[in-house]
């Protein structure tokens, strides 16, 4: 999948080399030079990744970082002239993620827009959880299998998550009660069949095995 970049930068010299060199490296990128035309290009082009010039005209990358992060969480790049502590910090605080100071090598800046989408990624695979043909997302908490997406319930997401983070691993009614639950062990074990049996009338039989007297374990295929 090709990643998206958006340049905001209102040096039209400076711009050009930046996207030219992004590009080279396997991106699409778009280009805005003042603070409005940036906020709005960030909202319809929904970009992986924003370089922001601290300096623009309209409104500055300030506030144009802080408008884009109040739209949808965006890793953010920014660029600054002045070397000025208190910019940084205040970009820092309303969402950018990395800066680098002008003048910069362009080389440089690739490296660092290379490098901050591999910490997002990074992140994001942290908050999914794939086993087989079963992608569960937890941010979004959506599940799919094979690519069908199941709608399940809030309990039945919760217990699916507790099986999948350990496959094949039998965890015991009781404890999937404490920990699903919160219940006192011991009571309620036929809330957790109940709930077995939801989860394998939308994601398959096959997917969570009983291991009779104990509990349940989610299958994986060896």
């Amino acid at each position: 999948m090709t990643r998206r970049v958006l340049v905001v930068e209102d040096d039209l010299t400076i711009a050009g080399s930046v996207a030219a060199r992004l590009r080279a490296e396997g991106f699409e990128v778009s280009v805005a030079h003042d603070g409005p035309g940036g906020v709005a290009a960030a909202r319809d082009g929904r970009p992986d990744l924003v370089v922001l010039d601290v300096m623009l005209p309209g409104f500055d990358g300030l506030e144009v970082c802080r408008r884009i992060q109040a739209d949808r969480p965006v890793p953010v790049l920014m660029l600054t002239a002045r070397g000025d502590e208190t910019d940084l910090l205040v970009g820092l605080a309303v969402g950018a993620d990395d800066y680098l100071t002008k003048p910069f090598s362009i080389r440089e800046l690739a490296a660092r827009v290379h490098a901050l989408l591999r910490r997002v990624e990074k992140a994001e695979s942290a908050r999914r959880i794939a086993v087989a043909d079963l992608e569960i997302d937890l941010s979004e908490r959506r599940v799919h299998r094979a690519g069908e997406e199941a709608h399940l319930t809030p309990t039945e997401f919760e217990l699916l998550v507790h099986l999948a983070r350990r496959p094949r691993a039998v965890q015991t009614r009781e404890r999937l009660l404490g920990e699903v639950w919160g219940w006192p062990e011991g009571t309620g074990t036929r809330t957790v069949d109940s709930h077995v049996k939801a989860l394998r009338r939308k994601l398959g039989g096959d997917l969570i095995r009983t291991v009779h007297g104990v509990g349940y374990a989610l299958e994986v295929p060896r």
